[in-house]
């Protein structure tokens, strides 16, 4: 039986060990953290139980694509958002309701924009179009070189040329008179580290994916139930984890991987080798690419680097849904500076997520378990963190002022994750919560690939590598990796 080590236990990691294993393997994952999941992690103090990062996901449809290859049903219950959110604006009053039924969504902004249920089904027409004309030639496919790449893309349809021209922001833009709306669907882009003055039309898929296409979900219990659930069935399959097992060192010769090293100088040897670490910044890293030099990483195109507060505080704030995002009133100006300022903001805007609105059973009686996300500038560009506790006092004094209730007064913990905090535990570049940033010139055969160009025995899998990112990106970067190393496997 083939060896197969995995470095790193986020849900690419876990999800390429289960999928290994079906086509059998021998699966040895060495994680770095104390937990398994990357940045799909758990905190838990003092009876409060926090999702560490990704707190909802769409396209729910490539989890069972993925249970069905292991042979599983999905062990978990996924639970669908409607609304999807709320959004909360500076200096109003109301906060909006964002509804997947457009009907409800034109009634909810009836009071600034006319016609909207029409307005926005030409607008996801659009995106929809563009999103299952690319999902399988682009999305779902491996891919060689950028030549083979490029041949792939001529079959998508010349209509969707004009995106690639246009951004998020023009195409909203010309299709909402209300200003509100226009932020409204150019959220999904900014939240995702990309500003959507900047961000190529095409990725108003995104839009179609979250209110016409598959929607919002969460999992019940908390996001982290997945990875406790996919845990249960590597240890019954016997695929090994070992924790606070850092990888120092790559060695190989005649282009193939021999070994890693641990920072306990052990050595772990396999037949191939699968990094869940960021695939550009391993090759930088262990592999002294020089394409992938720190001087080069840093001109990359990088996601968000997240902030983020878990607060555990008495009594039930009525004000809070489950998902919320407060907005200040200069989208633009804030948009435009915030990922390359050299300072904290000083009027953040933020996303919020209370789990134990659906799950009381993540908090105290009469407690809530709050989450809170704040885009911020990554190393490259704030390098000092010191100032964390005064920017976490600022966002926590303005969402209790926005939601009328003392956040400080009744705080039972807090916890903060500054980008140097991110860096450190899950050896993320730089802090970018996501990895590269999809532009034109980082997708598809030009992002890093998940076989590496010289090494015949590694491979790749999470967010920096093919497809991209986000949860269901991972599991379909799981399933190309695997089909590359069956195909290798065949070959040879």
């Amino acid at each position: 039986m083939k060896k197969a080590i995995i470095i790193g236990a986020g849900l690419g990691g876990i999800a390429t060990a289960l999928r290994l294993n079906k086509i059998g393997y021998d699966v040895t994952i060495l994680e770095k953290h104390s937990t398994a999941g990357g940045r799909m992690n758990i905190i838990e103090m003092d009876g409060f139980r926090f999702d560490m990062g990704p707190s909802f996901m769409s396209m729910t449809y490539e989890f069972d694509e993925f249970f069905n290859f292991i042979g599983v049903e999905n062990p978990v219950v996924f639970e669908e958002l409607e609304p999807l959110y709320t959004v909360n604006f500076a200096g109003k009053s109301k906060s909006r309701k964002i509804y997947k039924d457009l009907k409800k969504l034109e009634e909810e902004f009836s009071d600034v924009e006319t016609n909207l249920k029409e307005k926005a089904e030409k607008y996801l027409k659009r995106a929809g179009e563009f999103f299952h004309d690319t999902e399988k030639t682009v999305v779902k496919s491996n891919f060689d070189n950028k030549l083979s790449y490029i041949l792939q893309l001529a079959k998508v349809p010349w209509k969707h040329i004009p995106y690639l021209q246009k951004t998020v922001w023009s195409e909203v833009e010309k299709t909402f008179e209300s200003e509100e709306l226009r932020i409204v669907f150019s959220l999904v882009a900014f939240f995702l580290g990309a500003t959507p003055f900047q961000t190529p039309a095409i990725y108003s898929l995104l839009n179609y994916t979250e209110m016409k296409h598959n929607g919002y979900w969460r999992v019940k219990g908390g996001m982290y139930r997945l990875i406790e659930e996919l845990l249960k069935m590597m240890k019954e399959r016997n695929i090994k984890i070992y924790y606070n097992t850092e990888v120092t060192d790559v060695n190989y010769e005649n282009n193939n991987v021999k070994n890693v090293v641990d920072q306990n100088g052990k050595i772990w040897e396999g037949d191939i080798f699968v990094s869940n670490a960021d695939a550009a910044w391993f090759r930088g890293k262990y592999l002294n690419r020089k394409k992938y030099s720190e001087e080069k990483l840093d001109k990359m195109h990088w996601t968000l680097a997240p902030f983020t507060i878990y607060l555990g505080v008495k009594g039930k704030v009525n004000k809070l849904e489950h998902h919320n995002y407060f907005l200040g009133n200069n989208f633009r100006g804030y948009a435009d500076t915030i990922f390359t300022s050299s300072i904290a903001p000083q009027k953040p805007y933020y996303y919020v997520n209370v789990l134990s609105k659906s799950d009381p059973t993540t908090a105290p009686d009469n407690h809530e378990n709050i989450f809170i996300l704040c885009p911020v500038p990554d190393l490259r560009y704030k390098k000092d963190w010191k100032d964390k506790d005064e920017l976490a006092d600022n966002i926590i004094n303005d969402l209790s002022e926005r939601i009328d209730y003392d956040l400080q007064k009744n705080m039972v913990v807090k916890k903060i994750l500054s980008p140097e905090d991110w860096s450190k535990t899950l050896n993320l570049y730089k802090g970018s919560g996501l990895g590269l940033a999809h532009d034109i010139n980082q997708v598809g055969a030009f992002r890093p690939k998940n076989k590496d160009e010289q090494l015949k025995n590694l491979y790749y899998v999470g967010a920096s590598t093919t497809p991209g990112t986000g949860l269901p990106m991972v599991i379909i970067s799981s399933k190309l990796v695997t089909e590359r190393i069956f195909n290798d496997s065949t070959i040879s």
